[in-house]
């Protein structure tokens, strides 16, 4: 889901509730996109749509077929006798930030990451690559103006083109202010701790 994320521009209460019977296939880009109803959009004025690029649509890919109606589902994993069937039916995520997105973070060294932080990252990309801000109001759903099935394919295209620019993060210059404050202190960290650890043991 994160991925999906950072190559979508998604709020992560819109990816928790993709459904299936929202996806329409776009064959002359080999993608689909999903239409959002209104009621999952925040402040719910607008019908939205969700672009998928290349890395996006993989993640769709990968998941089809696991559950009738949502895109994003879990279910527990069996860890002792695994050849029998799973204890559970798959469900549908509630929220990202649950205890599965706390442990990866931790374990990945991310500190207070938020799951919206992902979005952000979306936005920064975009700008890296030199996508217009209309472009990037677009794809984020900053933009005042419905995105619905009124957007031709050329639009879509567009959109489309634009998040494609992003499918390989170079990390060049799209580092965050809370991302480099992170990085410094855990390089005073690491010069700090060793010293301690060292006069510990001379003690």
């Amino acid at each position: 889901m994160s991925l999906f994320i950072l190559n979508s521009g998604v709020r992560d209460d819109v990816a928790c509730s993709l459904r299936w019977d929202w996806e329409i296939k776009v064959p002359e880009l080999g993608i689909s996109v999903f239409e959002v109803p209104r009621s999952n959009v925040k402040g719910r004025k607008l019908v939205r749509v969700v672009i998928c690029n290349s890395v996006s649509q993989s993640v769709v890919e990968s998941v089809r077929g696991q559950h009738p109606e949502y895109v994003f589902v879990y279910r527990r994993e069996r860890v002792k006798n695994t050849d029998m069937p799973p204890m559970m039916p798959y469900r549908r995520i509630q929220t990202m930030n649950n205890t599965a997105w706390q442990r990866a973070r931790t374990a990945a060294g991310l500190g207070d990451l938020h799951v919206h932080d992902l979005r952000h990252t979306v936005g920064m990309r975009l700008r890296e690559a030199g996508v217009s801000e209309g472009t990037r109001s677009d794809i984020l759903w900053h933009t005042t103006t419905s995105m619905t099935q009124h957007y031709s394919v050329a639009q879509i295209v567009e959109l489309h083109a634009a998040l494609e620019k992003i499918k390989d993060d170079t990390g060049r210059w799209n580092k965050s202010l809370a991302t480099l404050r992170m990085e410094q202190e855990d390089a005073i960290r690491e010069l700090t701790y060793p010293k301690a650890t060292q006069a510990k043991k001379i003690a």
